[in-house]
């Protein structure tokens, strides 16, 4: 409002510059100047210029604008200044002369900014004052709503220090806030997971010692036999016999539950890539050749070639060809065979015609797996009753964790229904990349 001002002082000062008989004249009457004077607050200073920059009326020590500022002819224009050692703000117009040469004169209004200064105070007073108040205020609230919303986090921290290591009990979820319960729900689920899975490793390493405990118990007698005096030659190699065979369980005992603990460890860590099922499923047929020879066995292959198409699965290969080679070991341990009457296990990879699922069959003409047991033999040291075969009981559920890292099923069923025997043929349907 005070610009406003400004700019209608100096406009009405601007239309009492006149020319009368090529001279410029300004006429600005004593009570006209004293209404202009007339200021409470402010000191009103005036000044008006002639077209040669000749005095007319006003402040004769009035400031002039900035040389090089482009003219505007009748525009009122603003800038700050200084005069007489006082701040003041200026409102100057140029005004157009109807004399020859088209000469412009210079009418400027000046007030100092009391006024201004007084109105900036208020409004500091009025706004910024209050702030002083509410803002700490404010804080202070803050700072309660926090200590009273994290006190529920700070006791659940407080329990959870408390807990004993072995502690994993669910974490009570009622006295959390709302905010908070679902990640509460989620550590009780992670809590209850490692509980399982620790309880799991304890009955995997309590079965293992069981297992691996005979082998060695049998070792330590063989080898005690052996030293007693009074053994002949035959006794000697009949004990040595003993500890071979004992070693031999005992090492492939030990390579199961390696190969067991190395799949379950894979987790989601396991490298897939295009995996030729059917190429591995042949290498895997081959390197059991030796011992299916040894026990008189028709070891063969039988479905789809490699490099084919609908053979290819995405997988980790190490793994696919340990579950393979599991199959084929699990087979071959199972299946009576002698040279009169030898036992027949085959290897398939059959493709399906759609492209969208690849079986992987191992099935053979042993004594077949009967229905109530076909879901416990995938358990670890499972093995089924009224068998003599030496076996730890791992080839399986090494089979069946494979399997479930690469979102493949796995089914059992007889190879030959109502035949004696029925013989038993396990098949891993996996999802094709193709």
């Amino acid at each position: 409002p005070f610009d406003r001002a400004l700019e209608y002082n100096v406009q009405a000062l601007a239309q009492l510059v006149t020319v009368q008989q090529q001279r410029v004249t300004f006429n600005l009457p004593q009570p006209a100047r004293e209404i202009l004077r007339a200021d409470d607050s402010d000191q009103v200073y005036y000044q008006v210029l002639g077209p040669r920059n000749e005095f007319l009326s006003g402040e004769r020590d009035f400031p002039r604008p900035a040389e090089d500022e482009t003219l505007r002819v009748g525009e009122v224009r603003l800038r700050d200044d200084e005069m007489r050692g006082l701040d003041v703000r200026v409102a100057y117009v140029w005004v157009k002369l109807d004399i020859a040469g088209a000469q412009l004169s210079l009418v400027q209004v000046a007030e100092t900014r009391e006024k201004r200064s007084v109105l900036a105070t208020e409004i500091i007073k009025g706004v910024m004052l209050p702030q002083f108040v509410i803002l700490p205020l404010a804080v202070l609230l803050v700072w309660l709503a926090l200590v009273r919303g994290i006190k529920p986090l700070s006791q659940l921290e407080e329990r959870i220090r408390a807990r004993k290591p072995d502690d994993l009990s669910p974490l009570d979820d009622k006295a959390v806030p709302l905010e908070v319960a679902p990640l509460v729900s989620s550590v009780n689920v992670l809590l209850t997971r490692l509980k399982d899975s620790i309880a799991t490793q304890k009955r995997f390493l309590a079965d293992a010692a069981h297992q691996l405990k005979t082998p060695l118990a049998g070792l330590r007698m063989q080898a005690d036999l052996a030293q007693r005096e009074g053994f002949n030659n035959e006794e000697l190699k009949q004990s040595l016999k003993q500890i071979g065979r004992s070693s031999i369980r005992a090492t492939h005992t030990v390579n199961q539950l390696l190969a067991l603990a190395r799949a379950e460890s894979s987790g989601q860590h396991i490298a897939f890539a295009p995996c030729d099922l059917a190429l591995i499923t042949m290498e895997a047929v081959q390197d059991s050749v030796p011992r299916a020879m040894d026990k008189h066995i028709d070891l063969g292959y039988d479905g789809a070639q490699p490099r084919t198409e609908g053979v290819v699965v995405e997988g980790n290969p190490t793994l696919i060809k340990e579950m393979v080679r599991n199959l084929l070991d699990n087979a071959l341990s199972y299946t009576p065979s002698s040279p009169d009457n030898p036992g027949v296990i085959t290897a398939r990879v059959l493709a399906d015609p759609f492209g969208h699922v690849l079986m992987l069959q191992v099935e053979d003409s042993g004594p077949g797996i009967p229905q109530a047991e076909r879901e416990l033999v995938f358990q670890p040291f499972y093995r089924a009753l009224g068998t003599n075969v030496d076996g730890s009981g791992l080839g399986l559920p090494i089979v069946r964790e494979i399997a479930s890292q690469h979102n493949a099923q796995i089914t059992v069923e007889d190879a030959r229904p109502g035949h004696v025997p029925p013989g038993t043929r396990v098949i891993v349907r996996f999802v094709t990349s193709d």
